[in-house]
């Protein structure tokens, strides 16, 4: 159970591509900045053109297998009209606020637009774990700072975050829409069994992200006991890989519930038959579960998986061996990304089926 933040920025020295740039171009320091700027400005509006050109044939397919098959819902112009540039701007804060940076900002672009495109339900979930999630990070950055070696100012996020956190539920999107059509279903699996168990492993995976990065953040700075390592239940330092405390736990499930209220709530708003389907409280209860259940397997994960040393110089614990670091848990196979990704496929694939026995049946 560790925060979710890369590694810090570099320093000063210029790398390899600013240096090829000068030896093909002549040009001072200022030019070379000015340039490096341009060809991001560049980067980004081939890749926004390339984004709406997808979305645009995502939609021309849809409304071409709905005419020709005729039990498809298409994509409505408004759909795709929201999936494009609210996640545009939602990426485009993130950045700003440096929650993102620039690859992570490309990469949430395309996870928003998918999700958003399938069902509100899911980017309403997306939304409020990214939301919750840059905010916690930010919060007492002064005494992580002190506490994780990796702190990385704003808790950038990149591409690699992104896509182990999001691309999970990316997948189960595109699998959505490619069984039941792009909007909005009540979760019923007597009625809709395929989708429900997709819709549900989806919220798993999302709650699973959320309430492992709550129990991360709150966990660190607010829990007045030491943490335990969850496979010995021996003191560790803070920040050590599959540590946990009550704190932290209580704020996993907290984690995943608020993304269960979230979905919850967008299918009052979005969904027509609710009347004559099974109940959709249990979204928040197995979101709750979800963002418990993920925390617990990341924590295992990282103890086992995940090397934690403690680093008597800088007096912290860190993610790889050094000269000066004692070991405390776990073997260099996986980093945390990894340990994401794992936990939010494990939680995935296990919560639809715990759904579907305990779901109340309309």
């Amino acid at each position: 159970m560790r925060g979710e933040a890369a590694g810090r920025d570099g320093g000063g020295a210029r790398g390899p591509r600013e240096q090829v740039l000068s030896f093909l171009i002549p040009m001072s320091y200022y030019q070379e900045d000015f340039f490096r700027e341009y060809l991001k400005m560049m980067a980004n509006m081939v890749i926004l053109n390339l984004l709406i050109c997808i979305s645009l044939a995502f939609w021309i397919v849809s409304m071409t297998a709905s005419t020709y098959y005729g039990t498809l819902r298409p994509i409505s112009p408004w759909r795709w009209l929201f999936s494009v540039l609210v996640p545009l701007i939602i990426a485009t804060q993130g950045f700003k606020k440096k929650s993102l940076d620039h690859s992570g900002a490309l990469g949430g672009l395309v996870v928003g637009f998918i999700l958003t495109v399938a069902n509100y339900s899911f980017f309403s979930s997306l939304f409020v774990f990214f939301v919750t999630s840059s905010k916690l990070t930010k919060w007492k950055k002064d005494i992580k700072k002190q506490i994780d070696s990796e702190y990385k100012e704003g808790g950038q996020r990149n591409w690699v975050q992104v896509f182990c956190n999001g691309g999970v539920p990316t997948e189960l999107a595109l699998l959505y829409m490619i069984e039941n059509g792009p909007g909005e279903i009540p979760i019923d699996f007597s009625k809709e069994y395929t989708a429900s168990w997709m819709c549900l492993s989806l919220l798993g995976a999302l709650a699973c992200s959320a309430g492992d990065t709550w129990a991360s953040e709150i966990g660190s700075v607010m829990s007045k006991s030491k943490p335990r390592l969850i496979t010995t239940w021996e003191q560790v330092p803070v920040g050590t890989n599959g540590a946990v405390t009550l704190v932290g736990l209580i704020s996993s499930l907290l984690g995943g519930m608020t993304v269960g209220i979230a979905y919850f709530i967008t299918q009052l708003l979005f969904v027509s038959d609710l009347e004559i389907s099974a109940p959709q409280w249990p979204i928040i209860v197995f979101g709750a579960a979800a963002g418990l259940l993920g925390s617990i397997v990341d924590s295992y994960l990282g103890a086992t998986m995940q090397y934690s040393g403690f680093d008597q110089t800088i007096g912290m614990v860190v993610n790889h061996q050094t000269k000066d670091s004692k070991h405390i848990s776990g073997k260099p196979i996986l980093d945390n990304n990894a340990v994401n990704l794992f936990s939010s496929v494990i939680i995935a694939l296990v919560l639809p089926g715990m759904s579907w026995f305990f779901w109340p049946r309309g």
